[in-house]
């Protein structure tokens, strides 16, 4: 989906750097893709925290999995 909206350029330049983009639609879709993955991981910890979740899964296992690498 095409869409047009302003950003400022300094900004863009930094999400071309931090997501190593050379062409702004890769760095902008890049950094989108890594905002909502972001976010559904911290309402997947807020709900495990809160005990919202059945997750059987225990923190040993968790590890094991690298559930907690970053990127």
């Amino acid at each position: 989906m095409r869409i047009t909206f302003e950003i400022d350029a300094n900004e863009l330049k930094k999400i071309q750097k931090i997501t190593g983009q050379k062409k702004k639609s890769p760095a902008i879709s890049h950094a989108l893709t890594d905002f909502l993955r972001m976010q559904e991981r911290q309402e997947f910890i807020e709900k495990a925290l809160a005990g919202k979740t059945d997750y059987a899964l225990t923190n040993e296992e968790l590890e094991a999995r690298d559930v907690y690498e970053t990127r």
